[in-house]
């Protein structure tokens, strides 16, 4: 009796273990595999329910509907973006064969009015009287400004990024080459053949060499390390050596002399920032790079940012330190990134988190959530931010940024000539850049603009800035 007892136990505990087993695994399932399953894009019953709710509209700043959609069949919606490819890139695309992209993609739910998506709201998709609507979203877009930038970019490959520096809102976000949205099905094939991506956003992925407009990072790191960085005279005889095979330049060959360290920020001296990189060594430019969240994800709504690059070297690499420090080397930047720079500058050295949705509302425009303007971090003094808004108004008055001065706003302003090299053909023509904000004395909006291949960047890119700055302040 004994044995038949122990065994019934071992039994009851091997049903028990077992038992225990598919619990586990039926609340694993439910908590993390199963909205996993039906939030997939490709999930046929999710986009029954989407065609079964009317998705909601996205309005810019003003309430100017840029995207909605209307109902074609019974159980049939089409999706329409009224300004074609104008907001492409900035709010994506929904489309049940392709996906979802963007904004699109990032509030699906919202627009869905599903708080949370369930097994029970997606198998029972009953009928009812009135049309079921999805929330809408009120963006930070500004209509007025997306359509400046995308125009004065025109046929150029690049990105522009335009942010309230006192906010985070973003208030235009432009890539190019674009495309679309209410084309993508026919078109489908022609874009993703395009060696140009149209479909990458570059103002949030597009990685790029930040060439000079990176020397307001080298500069805010002297500021805090080097005790006297302000009252420092320099010599610059237009080349920094190396050794026998290294050696850096200034654009086009340019000596400046004897010049302080304002005058080697306004004028753009390699020379003079290749030397502060060594003088601060990588640990410290790197420290003070990531202040300024290169290396990391940064916090965002509504939008995901590839993380921008600054490398790591040895102590020995003096030139690949000294590149590094003048934005060349292994640096690599978004355009939000650069934007995220020149923003923190103009709000007193304090980085504000970057969002593409003001609140999401109802079809009867109640609130239904609201997305509130936050800080990502002091990155640094006050003080240092002050000096850099002064460095960079003298840019553009009397240094390298001078196509970017207007009579009618004091913009403040870094230009950037990027060298690249084209996989195919070896070194081609700089990118141009430029990172500005304005007023002066109030700043309401900081931009960052690249034309690849635009040449130096004191010409097209510094004139697209102070034509969209002008626009969003007039």
């Amino acid at each position: 009796m004994k044995d038949i007892s122990g065994n019934i136990k071992k039994v009851m505990f091997i049903f028990l273990i077992f038992f225990v087993g598919v619990i586990v695994y039926i609340t694993y399932f439910e908590i993390f595999v199963g909205p996993k399953i039906v939030n997939r894009q490709d999930n046929q019953r999710l986009w029954a329910k989407r065609n079964a709710i009317l998705r909601g509209t996205i309005y810019d700043k003003n309430m100017k509907p840029i995207a909605q959609s209307k109902r074609v069949e019974e159980n049939k919606q089409k999706r329409e973006y009224l300004y074609g490819s104008l907001f492409a890139h900035a709010i994506g695309y929904e489309n049940e064969k392709y996906g979802l992209t963007g904004l699109e993609n990032k509030y699906d739910k919202e627009l869905m009015a599903l708080n949370s998506v369930d097994f029970s709201s997606v198998f029972n998709l009953t009928k009812s009287k009135n049309e079921k609507r999805g929330y809408d979203l009120v963006t930070t877009l500004d209509y007025n400004l997306q359509k400046k930038a995308f125009d004065f970019l025109g046929d150029k490959k690049g990105a522009v990024v335009a942010l309230n520096p006192k906010t985070g809102e973003i208030l235009a976000m432009v890539s190019k080459p674009t495309f679309n949205p209410n084309k993508i099905e026919e078109q489908w094939s022609e874009i993703t053949k395009n060696k140009d991506v149209p479909l990458l956003n570059r103002a949030v992925s597009g990685m790029y060499p930040p060439g000079s407009i990176f020397k307001t990072v080298t500069a805010v790191s002297a500021l805090e390390n080097i005790d006297n960085i302000m009252t420092r005279n320099f010599k610059d005889r237009g080349k920094l050596v190396f050794n026998k095979s290294e050696s850096l330049s200034n654009y086009n060959g340019e000596v400046l002399g004897n010049v302080n360290f304002e005058k080697a920020y306004v004028h753009s001296s390699n020379v003079v920032f290749g030397s502060l990189g060594i003088e601060l060594g990588n640990d410290k430019l790197k420290k003070t790079a990531e202040k300024f969240y290169f290396n990391k994800d940064i916090p965002s709504d509504g939008i995901t940012i590839d993380n921008s690059k600054f490398p790591q070297y040895k102590d020995y690499e003096k030139g690949n330190i000294a590149q590094s420090a003048i934005g060349q080397s292994a640096v690599l930047a978004t355009p939000i990134q650069m934007a995220l720079v020149a923003s923190t500058i103009a709000n007193n050295g304090v980085m504000m988190k970057p969002m593409l949705v003001n609140k999401v509302v109802d079809h009867n425009k109640k609130i239904i959530k609201e997305v509130k303007s936050s800080e990502i971090s002091r990155v640094t003094s006050e003080e240092n931010a002050e000096i850099m808004k002064k460095f960079m108004r003298k840019v553009v008055t009397s240094g390298t940024g001078r196509a970017a001065n207007v009579w009618n706003v004091k913009i403040c302003g870094k230009t950037g000539t990027a060298d690249h090299k084209d996989n195919k053909n070896g070194k081609s023509r700089p990118h141009s850049w430029f990172i500005g904000f304005g007023p002066y004395e109030d700043p309401k909006i900081a931009v960052a603009v690249i034309v690849e291949e635009g040449g130096q960047g004191g010409g097209t890119a510094a004139r697209i800035a102070s034509k969209i700055i002008q626009q969003a302040v007039h």
